[in-house]
């Protein structure tokens, strides 16, 4: 089983900045992509950034430019550096593995973690 576990969430004020990471642990082969969504209260979720092994990257343009996503493969990491927030960025963060290999050749999983909450307010 693999797990996600999230850790980075809190209350900033607008304007400022915080830094989300999310590890991957169990038994992983490989993970093709690793990303950040976003959850508000009353919207459906919506991708803020996602990374592929590759090194490509894609941001929801209501993050671009002031978002970053970064990944440590060797650690099976991933981080969102978030700046310049906005009250509209509030929302419930969740971490996904995509197209992960617990073995070679073997089928491709997604995983979830559970999510850690952004509040941007004053």
């Amino acid at each position: 089983q693999v797990r996600l576990v999230e850790s980075g969430g809190g209350l900033v004020q607008p304007g400022g900045s915080l830094r989300l990471s999310c590890a991957a642990s169990g038994r992983i082969f490989s993970i093709d992509a690793m990303g950040w969504y976003r959850q508000a209260p009353g919207k459906q979720r919506e991708l803020v950034a996602v990374s592929t092994s590759g090194g490509g990257t894609n941001y929801a343009a209501s993050v671009k430019g002031r978002f970053t996503i970064s990944r440590d493969n060797a650690k099976n990491t991933v981080y969102l550096q978030m700046n310049s927030l906005k009250p509209e960025d509030t929302a419930v963060y969740y971490c996904n593995a995509d197209r992960v290999r617990i073995s070679r050749g073997g089928n491709y999983y997604s995983y979830w973690g559970q999510g850690t909450q952004v509040t941007v307010s004053s």
